[in-house]
């Protein structure tokens, strides 16, 4: 049975309303004032309330606000008995949260109607909260298994691989992985498909998944440049697949300490290695090339670098440095780059540190583009 609250200072009105409703099928729950129909509201969770404006104590305008700021109540529809007729009232009936009124003295052929129209509302707004419930669920599921499917770090005697992904919804469309070509070549990338939430991260996990399996036809791994001619095949926007991405991808020979690496409109990886003074040295890391799926006969090309123990590699996503600065500026790749030797002469590189600096300059709760970012120390 549908629960209706009345919450009126009248007692006359409060048995008028009651006896109308039970002899239309509802359950009445009266009050007498705006604190206990509070506190009924909060117990019985009624489906409609109808309540005066005018009561001592809390009034009707502020038993509206608190039922509309408690979230059990979301959906409740809630009706304001009014003698004031004005527009600035209405206004402010309006902006405490009611969705209707009805003048005194009550007619109560309106009342009913009213009272329909209102629980019709309730139900559509019951059913998109059930609906919206139902797809976060289903988002949460998808964000658990996007992280089960991102690599554990590594922590080898040659090489270690640490990393972080903050996605700028539930879900994002940056990627990473590693994985063993033999048992002396190690395959790294990170890519960020064009974007945001569900629709960016399902072609990050098909490559993910695709390159795990080693799914590419005709396809030397050994070699990044082949790789990535390979996605690109793949890959190619049509005019129902909007998405792109860029890549980043690398094969490191730990017997050779030589490291081949190509890339497709991704930000160079950023190789920080001391010299014969002991001296860090900076060197970006990065080759010509169009994101992935932007054109079919798109060219890639191999590079290779020299590896100097110990060494430090980072592949990251232009989220981490495109960050918006309290003065409006954005903080930029260059800045981003300085940061990094700071965070690299450190003696603990815990990428947890770098982020919390990062959250330093962003003046909002979330990031405004997802943020993923792979350490990888040559030892």
């Amino acid at each position: 049975m549908v629960k209706i609250l009345v919450i009126d200072d009248d007692s006359i009105v409060r048995v008028l309303l009651e006896r109308t409703l039970t002899q239309c099928g509802y359950e009445a729950i009266v009050a007498s004032n705006g604190e206990e129909g509070l506190e009924k509201a909060l117990h019985v969770r009624p489906a409609l309330v109808i309540c005066d404006w005018l009561m001592p104590g809390m009034n009707g305008l502020e038993v509206c606000r608190q039922i509309k700021t408690t979230p059990e109540l979301s959906t409740t529809f809630f009706i304001l008995l009014t003698s004031l007729g004005s527009i600035e009232d209405r206004v402010k009936g309006l902006d405490a949260g009611a969705d209707d009124f009805l003048c005194k003295p009550i007619e109560m052929n309106e009342l009913k109607a009213r009272i329909r129209a209102g629980l019709r509302l309730h139900q559509l707004s019951r059913d998109l909260q059930i609906q919206k419930q139902l797809l976060e669920a289903e988002l949460a599921e998808a964000a658990e298994y996007v992280c089960s499917i991102l690599p554990e770090p590594l922590n080898d005697p040659s090489i270690a691989i640490d990393m972080r992904f903050i996605p700028s919804r539930q879900l994002g469309g940056d990627g990473f992985d590693y994985y063993w070509l033999d048992s002396d070549r190690l395959a790294i990338y990170l890519l960020d498909v064009s974007g945001h939430g569900l629709r960016a991260a399902l072609p990050s996990l098909s490559v993910i998944n695709l390159l795990r399996s080693r799914g590419l036809s005709k396809v030397n791994y050994y070699r990044p440049s082949e790789v990535l001619r390979g996605l690109n095949k793949v890959f190619q926007m049509t005019h129902r697949n909007d998405k792109y991405f860029t890549i980043w991808y690398g094969v490191y020979d730990r017997k050779k300490l030589q490291l081949t690496y190509s890339s497709a409109g991704h930000p160079p990886a950023i190789l920080l290695s001391p010299n014969a003074q002991g001296k860090t040295i900076e060197q970006p890391l990065k080759t010509p090339g169009f994101p992935v799926g932007m054109f079919a006969d798109a060219e890639y090309t191999d590079a290779d670098c020299q590896i100097i123990q110990p060494s430090s590699l980072y592949l990251f996503s232009d989220g981490i440095y495109e960050i918006e600065r309290p003065d409006g500026k954005i903080w930029g790749l260059k800045e981003f780059i300085k940061f990094l030797r700071i965070y690299h002469s450190m003696p603990r590189h815990n990428l947890d540190l770098l982020l919390d600096y990062i959250q330093t300059w962003n003046t909002k709760k979330q990031f405004d583009d997802d943020l993923s970012i792979m350490q990888i120390n040559f030892y």
